[in-house]
């Protein structure tokens, strides 16, 4: 299927990707699962951060699958990018993914990791799907339709439904990253008025926000596009935002940036409606 074909018939096509999406998430977190029982060594990547054979794997089997049925479509993924492999150009839809986000849990033995596959189409994470395989909870987004999924222990979908953002509420419910709290992030949540604080790992935050469990979520502190894609796309999808701190859209692709790496995401604030 061409880059095209992808961008041509999206209602149909967003269907079919998000099982896609979904069957190669479970395959996946399968593969995470059993490591995470059995063990395994932790290596350090340039920039210091954990990566494990969890890693490696579930980024292999998402990518053997994706190239699969999409051999045209661009993927950039974390580890093959950590390595340098990116492809030359992005065209107008690439996949963006994330076999383990939240390795840092992992390692901690914690339960908030996450796989993440995101399609993104002109800038704009447009179907994405999260699977939390410790939880059993599985979120998928594309343009209209967001959903919540119960996985049970055999990696079988037993139960769906359809989830939507919520109007804010009183006191807001904020959510806050447990690992990367920032002095920044603190100081807008004072800005906020009456709040509870809810905290929790990778990008589940997005999909509170996505299931009306919470209200905002800001993050003052880095982030890759890989981190973020698939829960964005979940939220945009629930009806929810992702705006920079200028009010615009968060965008996708962003390479050759004056102050920053590839793919680096700037400061940004994700809202429910």
């Amino acid at each position: 299927m061409s880059v095209a074909q992808v961008l041509m018939d999206t209602a149909s096509d967003d269907a079919a990707m998000i099982t896609v999406f979904e069957r190669l998430a479970l395959e996946a977190g399968r593969a995470i699962m059993r490591i995470f029982h059995e063990g395994c060594a932790v290596d350090a990547k340039a920039d210091a951060s954990p990566v494990t054979e969890a890693d490696r794997q579930a980024e292999r089997i998402i990518l053997a699958g994706l190239r699969e049925i999409y051999p045209d479509v661009p993927t950039v993924a974390e580890e093959e990018a950590s390595a340098g492999i990116l492809p030359s150009s992005l065209g107008k839809a690439f996949f963006l993914i994330d076999p383990l986000d939240g390795t840092k849990e992992f390692v901690k033995r914690g339960n908030d990791f996450t796989v993440n596959i995101a399609l993104v189409r002109h800038g704009v994470p447009e179907v994405g799907v999260v699977f939390a395989p410790c939880s059993g909870k599985l979120y998928s987004g594309r343009p209209g339709r967001a959903e919540a999924a119960d996985v049970d222990a055999r990696f079988d979908i037993v139960a769906r439904r359809t989830i939507t953002t919520r109007e804010a509420a009183s006191p807001l419910a904020v959510v806050a990253s447990r690992s990367h709290r920032t002095a920044e992030t603190d100081d807008y949540i004072a800005t906020l008025g009456s709040t509870e604080i809810v905290s929790i790992g990778s990008s589940l935050k997005f999909c509170l926000l996505a299931e009306a469990a919470a209200d905002i979520y800001p993050r003052f502190g880095r982030t890759m596009e890989w981190d973020t894609a698939a829960g964005d796309a979940v939220l945009r999808a629930a009806g929810g935002s992702t705006s920079t701190l200028d009010g615009a859209p968060l965008s996708y692709g962003k390479r050759n940036q004056a102050h920053d790496a590839d793919f680096a995401n700037p400061f940004f604030v994700a809202k429910g409606r």
